[in-house]
């Protein structure tokens, strides 16, 4: 069996599930809703509060299917109860972010700046022109969307300059100086 697969998924007390036909789940919460559907082969059951997926046979792709299943109706509870940030950093002179309304504008050395607007329950925080926080109730969408920011100007290896992630370390490279 599955080791992630295997695990129950406590419902926390203001959360509520429900498994349609065709393991369409709808999962609500205080931060709001999410829905997915999921692969016909796995059995989605609810007891009270305690959510369980198994699955029919040994096959590798239904034993893929199980632990991935449950790490998604995992991220969707956690997402609609406590929610998802991603925290990225600017660095280099001249390189900034600010915020008016619903819309982003990002400054990165570029002849142009390069705007992002907040959709499909994203929304962006910019605490100061260097931080930028992407937060949202869907885990795939907050991390999808901060990779499309941090690619707009990947930090290089030589200065250190461009987006990277709160934490992320970059290997720096000596450069016509360093024989």
């Amino acid at each position: 069996m599955s080791r992630i697969g295997r695990e129950p998924i406590t419902v926390p007390a203001g959360v509520e599930v429900t498994v349609a036909d065709g393991n369409l789940v709808t999962v609500k919460g205080p931060l709001g809703t999410l829905t997915q559907k999921f692969h016909k082969e796995l059995t989605i059951e609810q007891e009270g509060n305690v959510l369980k997926v198994s699955r029919p046979d040994d096959q590798k792709e239904t034993r893929a299917l199980h632990g991935l299943t449950r790490a998604l109706l995992h991220n969707m509870v956690e997402g609609t109860t406590k929610g998802y940030q991603k925290k990225l950093e600017i660095v280099g002179v001249g390189y900034k972010a600010e915020k008016s309304g619903k819309k982003m504008t990002l400054s990165l050395g570029y002849s142009h700046p390069i705007y992002f607007e907040e959709a499909d329950g994203i929304t962006f925080e910019v605490p100061d022109n260097t931080t930028i926080v992407v937060k949202g109730i869907d885990k795939q969408a907050v991390g999808q969307i901060a990779a499309i920011i941090r690619s707009k100007r990947p930090p290089e290896p030589y200065l250190g300059k461009g987006i990277k992630y709160s934490g992320e370390k970059i290997r720096r490279k000596a450069g016509k100086t360093g024989k």
